[in-house]
């Protein structure tokens, strides 16, 4: 398993009350799975995915990201293992905006110490991505779409073991969305990479191995759809 969560539970606490985010939730994902989150607005998708990531903490439970019960470890070894195995697509892109199309690209190579052939691998994948003749344009000077899929770029330059991806396709056009879904599959399928997404697009969502779907923080299904391979 590249990564599990055992009955977790996430509850935000104010003054008179508590918030139940996630509420005992149960699932695994094994390596080279596409699996797509699903649940409307308020159900704990976004949270689950950023436990997942650890990016933040449960409240109970057990999260296990290749391997390692990430709850456990310090913030530095949590960025290590983020740095080493995971890949992020974000519905705003993140990219900064100080930095080329490249240079973005290369952030996490870099990150990794692996210096020597980041620029040559950043501009190959530029190009797997239809972007070859942009790599010194900065964020502002690209679209959408075209953001996107430097970020798509970004996500895959480290060779990550899992992607992380919330709603990759939320901030884009149909023709633009439908470009970014087309190349993060094909990319997935080529790096052999496991992929969880977060998205309110049904769409999208039926063309991965797996649905899971959230309502009031809780796991209402758990469905699998079609292997890769019949995409």
């Amino acid at each position: 398993m590249i990564l599990e969560a055992k009955e977790i539970f996430k509850i935000y606490k104010g003054v008179n009350k508590e918030l139940t985010v996630l509420d005992n939730i149960n699932f695994q994902v094994t390596k080279g799975e596409i699996l797509s989150i699903v649940g409307p607005s308020g159900s704990g998708k976004t949270t689950l995915l950023g436990l997942c990531a650890g990016l933040d903490n449960q409240s109970s439970g057990i999260i296990k990201l290749a391997g390692e019960p990430i709850s456990q470890l310090t913030e530095n070894e949590k960025a290590e293992i983020r740095n080493r195995k995971v890949g992020f697509i974000f519905q705003n892109f993140q990219l900064l905006p100080t930095l080329t199309a490249l240079e973005n690209v290369m952030i996490p190579m870099e990150l990794q110490g692996r210096s020597i052939g980041a620029r040559a691998k950043a501009i190959e994948l530029l190009k797997r991505v239809g972007l070859g003749g942009r790599h010194d344009h900065y964020p502002s000077q690209l679209s959408g779409g075209e953001k996107q899929r430097v970020s798509l770029a970004r996500a895959f330059s480290n060779d990550p073991e899992i992607l992380f991806a919330d709603e990759p396709t939320g901030n884009l056009d149909e023709e633009s969305g439908l470009i970014v879904e087309n190349l993060l599959f094909d990319l997935n399928r080529e790096k052999q990479t496991t992929l969880v997404i977060v998205t309110h697009d049904l769409e999208l969502a039926n063309k991965t191995d797996r649905i899971i779907k959230l309502k009031g923080g809780k796991i209402v299904s758990d469905e699998c759809i079609k292997t890769a391979a019949n995409l």
